[in-house]
């Protein structure tokens, strides 16, 4: 499909009724409570936990190392092709592939936030740390198994309004997990705020259980592309049967579904569009880790952030969101991106402009914070509905793991040396550079243009 003509993402839009019914079916509102569970945890190992060790008087080039704990979401590819392909006794049989994985994942998930609030940073940060990592690595699993719910439940033209349901829910668990975090924390400590949100994680569980595991159709190229494979190690008899069925199971689940994704796209225009997943959400992922402690070290209490940043802030998220969905429909997934880019640029210098303020007010916290989420909510959603349409059914957790993976795993590599930055440069240049982070992307997604074959000819493909 032509990058003009709005992208196999977004769909063939019929008008804003058309794009507002989508809503009104069941799955969305599964989507929905999906993209909260999956949104939970990500604050918490994150910005919120930044909050709690900057409280705690924790270094801030601390702070910024610890954010490599979300490096486990950019390596959730390596454990993807599992989940694809191995059932998990009784569990599988009784909830399907995807929700017998997404189950245990939140079980993990609320364990490991239990055990966050039994900690204490003033007796060291190695406990959370270990425990951070660990709900980071369940989360990334559920992750892997939300994303594939999601793309094997609905047609690639409803992609987009799925993608706007899931992240609606997600900025909802964002204000719960940072808005709803720090007032708790103020009020009654950080062990109550942290036990809280892990009572939350039934949500997720409850909504699993009731959801309907969706089918997969599969597709002839990628089953004949994978017989091909299987046939020739067919003819390697000589090798032990123990390294046959290895190696079939290591073509099969790792090495079929890139070789599938290069297959549709050729290698050139493939790399291109590796390249442009990698570099697109720079910006926002550099800036993540350093973004409570600046508030703090700006002056504002846990109180006004929770008020203006978390709750004002994601709550015009919300609305981002929402127009997000009847943007993608109506100008495609190029505008969609482009526009994206340029507000998260936009944003970034006003928190530049914000660190040089004199006596910054809770008015110019509350304009420039709600101008980041709005753009970060149409920054998301586009890419995940572009994301979603370059995926085949036949691999799709596998492949939307690799994908999410490498645009999270940069901007995550930069995220760790923020507090280094911040310490040598200060606030104002630091926010002027994650600014220009967001430069690569748009110079790619020009030459995506150029090529003038930008979204995929349909998932599935």
């Amino acid at each position: 499909m032509k990058a003009g003509a709005g992208g196999a993402g977004a769909g063939a839009a019929t008008g804003w009724g058309a794009a507002l019914r989508v809503y009104a079916q069941p799955r969305m509102l599964s989507m929905l409570l999906l993209g909260f569970s999956a949104g939970l945890p990500f604050y918490l190992v994150y910005q919120s936990l930044s909050a709690w060790l900057r409280q705690a008087h924790i270094e801030r080039s601390t702070i910024g190392m610890l954010a490599w704990v979300g490096l486990v979401y950019s390596l959730k590819f390596l454990w993807a092709p599992l989940i694809d392909r191995v059932p998990l006794p009784w569990l599988t049989r009784r909830l399907g592939r995807r929700r017998s994985w997404m189950l245990v994942a939140q079980l993990g998930i609320g364990l490991g936030l239990l055990q966050l609030s039994f900690s204490d940073p003033h007796a060291g940060v190695t406990r959370i740390a270990l425990w951070a990592l660990f709900v980071a690595f369940c989360a990334a699993t559920q992750d892997i198994t939300v994303d594939a719910w999601r793309i094997e439940s609905a047609a690639v033209e409803q992609q987009g309004a799925m993608a706007a349901a899931y992240q609606i829910g997600y900025r909802m668990a964002l204000i719960t997990a940072s808005a709803g975090a720090l007032t708790i924390a103020d009020h009654f400590g950080w062990r109550t705020s942290y036990a809280t949100m892990a009572w939350l994680v039934a949500v997720g569980v409850v909504t699993t259980l009731l959801s309907a595991e969706p089918g997969v159709v599969l597709r002839d190229a990628a089953a004949a592309r994978e017989q091909r494979v299987a046939d020739w190690l067919a003819q390697r008899a000589h090798w032990p049967p123990a390294l046959q069925r290895a190696g079939a199971w290591l073509v099969g689940a790792v090495a079929c579904p890139l070789l599938d994704f290069f297959a549709r796209y050729g290698p050139a225009l493939a790399v291109l569009m590796l390249l442009f997943m990698g570099s697109y959400r720079l910006t926002e992922f550099t800036m993540g880790s350093m973004a409570n402690p600046f508030y703090l070290d700006r002056g504002y209490t846990l109180t006004q952030i929770a008020a203006v940043v978390k709750l004002y802030g994601l709550a015009l998220s919300l609305l981002g969101v929402v127009l997000a969905g009847f943007l993608i429909a109506r100008l495609g997934l190029l505008r969609s991106l482009l526009l994206g880019s340029v507000m998260i640029m936009l944003s970034n210098l006003g928190f530049s402009l914000l660190a040089r303020a004199t006596a910054p007010t809770l008015l110019e916290l509350g304009a420039v914070n709600g101008l980041d989420n709005l753009a970060q909510a149409l920054h998301g959603t586009a890419l995940i509905a572009f994301l979603s349409s370059l995926t085949s059914a036949r691999y799709t957790a596998t492949q939307y793991a690799l994908f999410s993976s490498l645009y999270a795993l940069p901007g995550k590599l930069l995220e760790g040396l923020s507090g280094f930055v911040v310490d040598a440069v200060g606030y104002g240049w630091f926010f002027m550079y994650t600014a220009s982070l967001s430069v690569p992307a748009l110079l790619l997604l020009w030459l995506l243009r150029r090529r003038g074959q930008f979204a995929a000819p349909g998932a599935g493909a």
